[in-house]
């Protein structure tokens, strides 16, 4: 099937293990992760193995305690190509931190994705997108730690993030004054709400032809998708915690359905680096490319 190359849209993944969920005590103590089973090595393969398969690079934002665990799983995702970006080290909220307790955290996030791949992470995106109003200083921590873009904007409302920004690449201006590419995360509308359709939970729940018409759209527009996937998303044989209903669904929704629209989506749309999309925009200084955009202004969907 011939791919559509109008847009070249962003493909990334979230490498954190199924435990790594934010606000789920069975699983919130760091110190318990070693003893809990792992889906982690097996499901990133077979990331790799499909991506290999299709000849698509992608970006990996890994979480630096995965680095540190399995150094091997990281080696090979720099080693075949892919983009090696930060998830943080120990997958905490941002907006739950002081701007110490981030800056120490991302340090070690990029000194053990480092050490684990070879490569320096230049790109960033926040566990749950957690930059939300109010927690603007994560930016300028991000350029003082040395990092070239960050992927964390949410545009939407969503559980333990969202933030008001524009829908397309744009560049955010920190409080230092201080600008960063910014690649947020792609929405659709539904019955007059703002939500994901590109990734996660939302991905899983949501049925593939609304999903590639939503990409479609964007891509007419000019616009490129993001599409950010985890291991855990390809797990149907995921283990299970206590947690509320709701959040169960969640976490197990459409599972067994990720890897056929995941394969869908790679043979029907262009897919790169989230850090090449970016630096395609510059290139091609089109008009929507890179605006220079208060953080409140928002596009239309």
């Amino acid at each position: 099937m011939e791919r559509s190359t109008a847009v070249v849209n962003a493909l990334s993944f979230d490498i954190e293990d199924w435990f790594h969920m934010v606000g789920i005590a069975g699983v919130d103590d760091p110190a318990t992760w070693d003893a809990l089973p792992s889906i982690l090595e097996r499901r990133t393969m077979e990331i790799l193995d499909t991506l290999e398969e299709k000849g698509v690079r992608a970006s990996f934002f890994v979480v630096g305690w995965i680095a540190d665990k399995y150094p091997h799983v990281i080696k090979d995702i720099a080693d075949r190509g892919h983009e090696i970006s930060t998830h943080s080290y120990w997958h905490r909220t941002v907006n739950t931190l002081t701007p110490e307790e981030f800056a120490a955290d991302l340090d070690r996030s990029i000194e053990a994705i480092g050490t684990a791949s070879g490569v320096r992470p230049r790109g960033f995106r926040a566990p749950s997108f957690s930059i939300t109003p109010g927690s603007e200083w994560a930016f300028d921590v991000l350029l003082d730690a040395g990092l070239v873009y960050d992927a964390s904007l949410f545009p939407a409302p969503r559980a333990h993030g969202g933030y008001p920004c524009p829908l397309d690449r744009h560049m955010f201006t920190a409080p230092s004054g201080r600008k960063i590419p910014e690649l947020p995360m792609s929405i659709t509308r539904i019955l007059g709400q703002r939500i994901g359709f590109s990734g996660g939970g939302y991905l899983r729940l949501l049925p593939e032809p609304l999903i590639r018409q939503s990409i479609k759209r964007m891509n007419a527009e000019g616009r490129p998708a993001v599409v950010y996937l985890h291991p855990a998303d390809f797990a149907t044989d995921r283990p299970h915690v206590p947690m509320s209903m709701a959040r169960k669904f969640k976490t197990r929704v459409g599972l067994a359905s990720t890897m056929s629209k995941f394969r869908a989506l790679l043979d029907n749309f262009a897919f790169d680096t989230c850090e090449n999309v970016l630096l395609l925009a510059r290139e091609a200084k089109a008009p929507r490319s890179f605006r220079e955009a208060a953080p409140q202004v928002l596009v239309k969907v």
